[in-house]
């Protein structure tokens, strides 16, 4: 048995720190979470002092074939599976070292993410754990097409989405409109129609998997949302000339319980955002308080390896940044912990220091509740109750 202790705790829920607590673990599960508890006879005990213990990130949104390297998709594309799965297994020992315990990786080559879940799950120091997506969804020549995922029209869209179900993926990814990172591919807008949404949304649902729309452009995230997708990453609303946070759409994401993963955050000290993104940053920031105004759930995904100020590792970036975009502390740390575990589907035994759940810890030096800033200061990491940093 292992008994932790700290100067205090967020749970992953309550707004209020438990002081001075002492959790057990037995069998890589937490026992118990008590202030100012004993530890049992026998018990191993770890001080970790000055720290506050949170739940192990989870970060909603990562590309670990990704390198964060100026030649991301050159890079992607020379490697041969030995060396790209080998660059995944280095980024997700990154991702483990900044707190994140759990990753849900939204866009592989050949399936590879598969293989580093297995991987990951037979050894917690690994790596974190893997949620897989396989390559994403994507029309010929669109967005990432380099990952293998092209289809088109419905049946095609139909029977992408049977393939990574049959392949044992836990959760598909559908470009639905264009992005930065493939050139000729527009971000602006939609790359599918509404009848091939609905088709991916219903047979994602008929495996009974979940299913993410990866939407820049407003127009496209207003079509994924008609058609029932479960969450929307990046959920930025662009358009040609701005952003357009259409109050109807948020309504309706609300009423339907669809998520916003989004993907803030950078190292800091990178180059200026290019002007079009710059002039944009002032809408989007009203944009998020009015998303935040209406009710939408909302997750915290890094899009880590995509540009070099993304690397893997930064997660706390991009908890930090929510704080920076309006939310508060612990509404950042519920989108990085129980909130975005339940939309992972982990939400029984990942996202909460509570009895029965994962001992999936993170020590961090300081406060977090009142200094987001703290995330970066981590202290130690377990994983499953073993520590690995």
């Amino acid at each position: 048995m292992l008994a932790l202790r700290a100067r205090s705790l967020f749970d992953g829920a309550c707004p209020e720190p438990v002081e001075r607590p002492l959790v057990t673990v037995e069998g890589g599960r937490i026992v118990s979470v008590e202030p100012h508890g004993a530890a049992p006879p026998g018990a191993t005990v770890v001080d970790l002092g000055d720290t506050t213990l949170l739940p192990g990130f989870v970060d909603t949104h990562v590309h670990l074939a990704f390198d964060a390297s100026d030649d991301v998709v050159g890079r992607v594309r020379r490697a041969g599976d030995a060396e790209l799965l080998d660059r995944m297994r280095a980024a997700g020992r990154a991702a483990l070292a900044a707190g994140v315990t759990t990753v849900r990786d939204l866009g592989d080559r050949g399936y590879l993410s598969l293989r580093l879940r297995e991987e990951t799950a037979a050894d917690p120091t690994a790596g974190p754990r893997v949620l897989a997506a396989g390559p994403p969804v994507t029309t010929p020549g669109g967005h990432c097409w380099f990952l293998g995922g092209q289809a088109e029209g419905v049946e095609g869209v139909r029977a992408a989405v049977r393939e990574r179900a049959e392949r044992g993926v836990d959760v598909v990814k559908v470009m639905v409109t264009g992005g930065d990172l493939t050139p000729g591919s527009d971000p602006y807008r939609p790359q599918y129609g509404p009848a091939e949404l609905r088709a991916a949304v219903r047979e994602a649902h008929r495996h009974e998997l979940p299913i993410t729309a990866h939407a820049h452009a407003a127009s496209g995230i207003a079509d994924a949302v008609a058609a029932g997708f479960d969450s929307i990453e990046h959920c930025f609303f662009l358009t040609d000339d701005g952003v357009d946070f259409d109050r109807r759409v948020l309504d309706e994401m609300v009423r339907a319980g669809v998520v916003a993963s989004l993907t803030l955050g950078a190292l800091p000290g990178g180059p200026p955002p290019p002007p079009r993104i710059a002039q944009r940053i002032p809408g989007m920031v009203a944009g998020l308080a009015a998303m935040r105004q209406a009710g939408v759930t909302t997750v915290c995904g890094s899009d880590s390896g995509v540009f070099p100020v993304k690397p893997h590792g930064s997660y706390p970036y991009s908890v930090a940044a929510m704080v920076e975009r309006g939310y508060t502390p612990v509404e950042a740390l519920r989108a990085a912990t129980s909130t975005a575990a339940r939309l992972c589907g982990i939400a029984a035994h990942k996202g909460c220091l509570a009895p029965g759940y994962d001992a999936d810890v993170v020590a961090v030096t300081g406060d977090p509740l009142t200094d987001i800033e703290a995330v970066h200061a981590v202290a130690a990491v377990f994983r499953g109750g073993a520590r690995v940093v």
